[in-house]
């Protein structure tokens, strides 16, 4: 008799955690963060909204991602010649991302794909010289498919605020030939839950 109160009273206790309902959870989670990347331009910021998935999991987090990131930098410089000019870069796109719960720190991975638009505009005059003057444009305009890979961590002080750490890589097809088909970048931002 003991011995069938003690098997029921185990099992009653290791079945307990699925028996009890779901407590609430955030699942969605909007982000901005400062990015820093290997390409002109190199800094920026960035935007995400992320979405968890299957909640019952109690330590494992799913989710997808979609996100934006913006780069601009202008350059002018004048000697006799005058020469700006402006660099901006932006993309978007989406991704599936893992992670697990280790106390307050939040290691996480993701692998997506997305869209990313360069445009560089260089223009110039030569002052008069010999009673000519000149005008000089170079138009850059690519949009490319990208693929990316990231790492990061985020870090749950409050329930609803997180601080994350952030690296990818990205691989944009097409850019081989002018040599910035390869971007890094690391992103410091922080996320509120809701």
């Amino acid at each position: 008799m003991i011995k069938r109160l003690l098997v029921i009273l185990i099992y009653g206790l290791l079945l307990l955690p699925f028996t009890l309902p779901e407590t609430a959870s955030a699942q969605w989670s909007l982000g901005a963060s400062y990015e820093m990347r290997d390409e002109d331009p190199t800094n920026g910021f960035g935007l995400r909204i992320e979405r968890s998935l299957f909640n019952s999991l109690p330590v494992v987090d799913l989710g997808l991602r979609a996100h934006f990131s913006y780069f601009n930098e202008s350059n002018s410089v004048s000697n006799g010649i005058t020469i700006e000019q402006d660099f901006e870069n932006y993309d978007y796109g989406l991704a599936a991302t893992g992670g697990v719960s280790v106390g307050l720190v939040s290691p996480y991975v993701g692998f997506g794909i997305g869209q990313d638009n360069s445009t560089l505009e260089t223009s110039g005059d030569i002052d008069e010289i010999n009673g000519a003057e000149l005008d000089v444009e170079q138009p850059f305009d690519e949009s490319d498919f990208y693929w990316n890979a990231f790492v990061g961590a985020k870090v749950k002080f409050i329930p609803v605020i997180e601080p994350f750490i952030e690296y990818r890589f990205t691989k944009v097809s097409g850019r081989d030939d002018i040599g910035i088909d390869d971007v890094s970048r690391l992103a410091l931002g922080i996320s509120l839950r809701f």
